[in-house]
C-alpha cells in the first residue's frame, strides 16, 4: 500500500509552469499543422519546402507528444500515477520527432545552428518531466 503525503510547494510549481509549457506545446503544434501558411509566412521556399515535406509520422509523433504531455500535467495537479506513464509516452514520442526534426532532416543547413536550440530545450524538459514525476510518486506525492 503506497503511503500518500502532500506534496511540498515546488510540486505545484513545477506542475502549473509545465501545464503552461504543454498547453503552448499543443498550439505549436495545431498551428504548424492546421495553419501552415502562419508559419510559413514569409519563410524562404527552402524553409517552406521543409515544413511542408514532414512525412505523416512525424506530425503524428508532435500531435502525441503535445496532447501526452498536456494529459500528463493535468493528471500531475490531479496526482495521478497515470502522470508517470503519460510523460513517458510524450517523452518518447517528443525524442522521436526531434531527433528526425535534427538529424534527418536539413534544417542546419537552411535555418542554421540556432534551429536545433528549441528541440534540445523541448528534451531536456520533457526528460526532467518524467523523472521528477517518478521522484514524486516514490514520494507518496502521486496516487
Amino acid at each position: 500500500m503506497t503511503t500518500t503525503t502532500k506534496p511540498n510547494t515546488a510540486f505545484w510549481i513545477i506542475a502549473v509552469l509545465a501545464l503552461l509549457w504543454n498547453v503552448m506545446g499543443v498550439i505549436q503544434f495545431v498551428i504548424s499543422t492546421f495553419m501552415l501558411e502562419m508559419v510559413t509566412e514569409g519563410a524562404s521556399s527552402e524553409e517552406m519546402e521543409l515544413y511542408t515535406s514532414m512525412p505523416a509520422w512525424y506530425t503524428a509523433a508532435f500531435g502525441i507528444a503535445t496532447i501526452a504531455g498536456l494529459l500528463a500535467c493535468i493528471m500531475m495537479l490531479m496526482r495521478k500515477k497515470i502522470t508517470i506513464s503519460l510523460f513517458g509516452l510524450s517523452l518518447i514520442t517528443v525524442l522521436i520527432a526531434q531527433i528526425y526534426w535534427i538529424f534527418a532532416t536539413n534544417v542546419m543547413d537552411i535555418i542554421g545552428p540556432t534551429a536545433i536550440i528549441m528541440p534540445l530545450i523541448v528534451i531536456t524538459i520533457s526528460i526532467f518531466l518524467y523523472f521528477y514525476n517518478k521522484g514524486a510518486k516514490q514520494r507518496g506525492w502521486l496516487n
